[in-house]
C-alpha cells in the first residue's frame, strides 16, 4: 500500500477538528484508512469539558487500533465499540446526553487480499477506484436532505440530530453504527481509495470544479496537497467575487489517497 495523507485547519486561530490515520496489519496483506471531521459545536454549552479534538482523538485512535488488529469484526461493530471505548473515557465528568456533546463525521475504510470494506457516517466521503478508472462514490447523503433553513437555525437542526428523519453523526451513543452506510467489494474490483471530509469534497460538491472522477485524478497526480490547494484557490476567488455559497470562507479540509 501506498498512501499519502494532507489535512489543513480551516483558521490558524481555531484547532483542526479533522483526524485522520492510515495503518497497516502486521502481515502487510492489508491496510485500513480512517478519517473523521470533527463537527464544530455553536457558542454556549455542549455539556462537554472536553474540545472536538479531543473527541476526534479519541475515536480516531479507537477506530484505528480496532479496525487494524480485529480483522474478524465487522466495521459497525468497531465503530460501535469505538464509540462506547471514547465516551467511556468522559462520562463521568460530562453530559453525554447533551444533543451537542462532542461528534464527528466518520469514513473507514478496511482491506484484505480478498475484500474491501466500508462504512460512511454522514457529509464525508469515500472514493473507490476500479482498475479501468472509473470511480464510485461511497456518501451518506441524509444531512444533504435537511433544507438549508433548517440547517440556518441552531434549535431546528438540533431536533433532526441523530434522529429519525433527520442525520446521524458518532457522538456518544454506540447504536448509531447500525445506521452508517456500510458495504464490500471484491479486492480485485479497487486499485485505489480516497477519504475526504467535506472541506475538501468542496471541490466537487460547492464549486464543481469536476465529478469523482476528476477529483481522483487530481488525487492521483497531485496528491491530497494539491487537490486542498486547489479548495483553497477556488474559497479565495469567490470571496474576492463576493460569493456568498457558504456559511465558511474556510472549512478544516482532510484528504486521505491510498493505493491498494
Amino acid at each position: 500500500m501506498r498512501s499519502d495523507v494532507t489535512t489543513l485547519p480551516g483558521s490558524p486561530e481555531r484547532p483542526n477538528e479533522d483526524w485522520a490515520a492510515a495503518a497497516l496489519p502486521a502481515s502487510g496483506a492489508g491496510g485500513t484508512v480512517v478519517v473523521l471531521d470533527g463537527v464544530t459545536p455553536p457558542a454556549g454549552d455542549d455539556g462537554c469539558v472536553h474540545t472536538v479534538p479531543w473527541f476526534t482523538a479519541r475515536l480516531g485512535g479507537a477506530l484505528t487500533e480496532l479496525s487494524a488488529s480485529r480483522p474478524d469484526m465487522p466495521l459497525f461493530e468497531i465503530l460501535s465499540r469505538a464509540i462506547r471505548r471514547t465516551a467511556d473515557a468522559h462520562r463521568d465528568t460530562c453530559d453525554l446526553s447533551h444533543v451537542r456533546t462532542p461528534q464527528a463525521t466518520v469514513v473507514l475504510a478496511r482491506w484484505d487480499e480478498a475484500t474491501v470494506e466500508h462504512l460512511v457516517l454522514s457529509d464525508s466521503a469515500l472514493l473507490l477506484e476500479a482498475p479501468d478508472g472509473s470511480v464510485r462514490a461511497v456518501l451518506d447523503d441524509r444531512l444533504d436532505r435537511v433544507p438549508d433553513e433548517i440547517l440556518r437555525s441552531r434549535e431546528a437542526t438540533d431536533r433532526l440530530r441523530n434522529q429519525e428523519g433527520g442525520f446521524f453523526t458518532a457522538a456518544a451513543d454506540p447504536a448509531v453504527a447500525e445506521r452508517a452506510v456500510t458495504g464490500t467489494t471484491p479486492r480485485a474490483e479497487v486499485r485505489a481509495l480516497a477519504a475526504l471530509t467535506d472541506g475538501a469534497s468542496r471541490w466537487v460538491e460547492l464549486f464543481g470544479a469536476g465529478d469523482w472522477t476528476d477529483c481522483f485524478g487530481v488525487l492521483r497526480e497531485e496528491g491530497p496537497s494539491g487537490l486542498l490547494r486547489r479548495v483553497r484557490a477556488l474559497e479565495a476567488a469567490d470571496a474576492e467575487a463576493g460569493g456568498i455559497r457558504r456559511w465558511k470562507l474556510h472549512d478544516d479540509a482532510t484528504a486521505v489517497y491510498a493505493e491498494l
